[in-house]
């Protein structure tokens, strides 16, 4: 709710801070006393060492992450999977929290440690480089949506989540490639910054599915042709499709079927849809997303043999290095 027209500068703040504030900001706009009386009668909280909270519930969302930024101190953000998931990107993890600040600030740890239980925990991460345009005006402050799937993949615990995270962004139309680009190029230390700038491109290329990504890996380690990705066809009623992987040139194309494709309806349209390229006349592969993963040999082995019969060329075996 909106405060009233006649509304104090301390009512404004507590407003726009989702009722967190900082014990500076309290004791400026009122008095010492008055926010001691307050904590100590109960009407507040003390959240942790310098942060406290103008009203005595639990900590709803909006005001976790308002104690976060600042109990991290001055300049601090929010930033990776936390900042990506403010900015609508589905299917991140909400906990722990994640905050940047700069590196040569010294972040306000004991403070952290000190949290209450209706507070998730806080990681907080440095950093030598955070230009004004990887900030994000918002409240509580964070970084751009680009600039918070690089440094979320960079923090991946691996390969898989760090592509899922760039991959989700993408598919869900809250980042461009171009844009993780601009990020990287800012940005020269990131870490698995070969990964995110190879995974961009995968992305631009039509690469809409982690599976997808997976799978033009594989063809890379295993030397086979480059697909088009998402290439578009009109079947034989008329519709739109997009083919996942296709290679034009030899008319054989492979589809990576997610979970969903296990629906029974799904199931029947797969079947129909497999049989309009089969009387065209091109040879389709098919492939469950987990198979792509968990064998990726096998995946290849059959995509080389498919691709062999349609008439390529494998390249001949890399020489062996002399001992």
């Amino acid at each position: 709710m909106l405060p009233a027209d006649d509304a104090d500068a301390f009512e404004w703040l507590a407003f726009e801070q989702s009722g967190v504030l900082t014990t500076p900001q309290a004791t400026r706009l009122l008095t010492e006393g008055v926010v001691r009386g307050r904590i100590h009668s109960g009407r507040w909280r003390s959240i942790c060492r310098g942060v406290l909270l103008t009203g005595n519930g639990r900590l709803t969302r909006d005001q976790q992450l308002w104690v976060a930024v600042l109990a991290a101190g001055p300049d601090a953000v929010l930033a990776g999977v936390t900042a990506a998931a403010e900015a609508g990107v589905r299917g991140l993890r909400h906990e722990p929290l994640h905050v940047l600040v700069p590196a040569a600030r010294r972040a306000a740890r004991t403070s952290l440690r000190r949290l209450p239980i209706d507070m998730p925990a806080v990681l907080v991460h440095r950093t030598t480089i955070l230009p004004g345009a990887h900030r994000q005006l918002g409240r509580p402050p964070r970084t751009t949506t680009a600039r918070a799937l690089v440094d979320a993949a960079g923090w991946a615990t691996g390969v898989d989540e760090a592509q899922g995270l760039l991959a989700a962004g993408c598919q869900q139309r809250r980042v461009l490639p171009q844009e993780l680009d601009a990020v990287l190029d800012v940005l020269p230390r990131a870490s698995r910054r070969q990964l995110i700038r190879q995974t961009a491109g995968d992305i631009a290329g039509g690469a809409h599915a982690l599976s997808e990504i997976d799978f033009l890996r594989l063809c890379r380690q295993h030397r086979l042709p480059a697909p088009d990705l998402q290439e578009h066809r009109v079947d034989a009623a008329g519709r739109n499709r997009w083919l996942d992987a296709y290679w034009r040139k030899w008319r054989v194309q492979a589809e990576i079927d997610g979970a969903h494709h296990m629906d029974a309806r799904q199931w029947a349209a797969d079947m129909r849809r497999q049989n309009d390229v089969w009387t065209s006349g091109d040879r389709i592969l098919r492939f469950p997303a987990w198979l792509v993963r968990a064998r990726p040999d096998e995946v290849a082995e059959t995509v080389r043999r498919a691709l062999t019969a349609a008439g390529w060329t494998p390249p001949p075996p890399r020489p062996r290095q002399p001992r």
